[in-house]
């Protein structure tokens, strides 16, 4: 049937076997150009079923979410897989207002993540001090910084030789130009980082996420267990 352009009129809707009900208006008014407005104008004739329902062959498992943000314009608060899952299907609905206010909101969960627990001179400190350091049984020494949230620090032409950054989180962290020799990222999540013209000679990623990390003219470094390599800059 050709739906009537009165935002009041009933919308009844069959989300891959979710069922919804709405008003035109609801539907339409919030994003103007995206496909549920589309679907409910003048323009287009829709089937519905023998119970008055529109299919939508779709996963209905967010689709309230949807609804929700089409009436009052706030974003739920899911976890990230959720998000992922959401902002999927706001984009084949071409909701893109809604896809942006995700954005926004994980974005700004990131920034609160990025405050790293010390800074360049707390770090220098640290390793000069031995504060955090242990003589290993071949007599060299070295410095625990496993677990800490070093986050978009600039540590960059430091000697970081010898350091345990396992299970670290070293996101945006600039190591450009370093001396980084027998250094453990082993799990760390290394997601942005900068090693462009550092020395890596004998350290190890194993399990480390390296999406988006850059390596730009570096010649000694062994990324074998690493995710996300064919992500990275070389």
């Amino acid at each position: 049937m050709a739906e009537d352009c009165d935002s009041s009129s009933l919308v009844h809707l069959n989300v891959g076997g979710n069922k919804f009900s709405t008003t035109v208006g609801t539907l339409t008014q919030r994003q103007p150009d995206s496909m549920l407005a589309a679907m409910f104008s003048v323009r287009h004739t829709l089937r519905q079923d023998k119970e008055g329902y529109v299919f939508i062959d779709r996963d209905g498992k967010h689709f309230r979410h949807i609804l929700n943000w089409l009436r009052d314009g706030e974003i739920p608060k899911l976890e990230a897989s959720q998000y992922a899952e959401l902002v999927k299907e706001a984009k084949y609905y071409q909701l893109l207002g809604l896809v942006d206010g995700i954005l926004d909101v994980l974005y700004s969960k990131e920034d609160k993540k990025l405050e790293a627990d010390f800074t360049r001179a707390e770090v220098i400190n640290y390793i000069y001090s031995m504060k955090w350091s242990s003589r290993m049984d071949n007599g060299i020494t070295m410095h625990y910084f496993g677990g800490v949230n070093l986050s978009g620090l600039n540590l960059s032409k430091l000697d970081l030789s010898y350091v345990d950054f396992s299970h670290a989180c070293l996101r945006h962290v600039c190591f450009s130009g370093a001396c980084i020799r027998m250094s453990n990222f082993n799990y760390a999540d290394v997601e942005g980082a900068t090693f462009d013209n550092a020395y890596l000679g004998g350290s190890t990623f194993s399990e480390a996420n390296l999406r988006g990390a850059s390596f730009v003219g570096v010649e000694h470094y062994n990324l074998a267990g690493a995710s996300c390599v064919e992500d990275c800059r070389y």
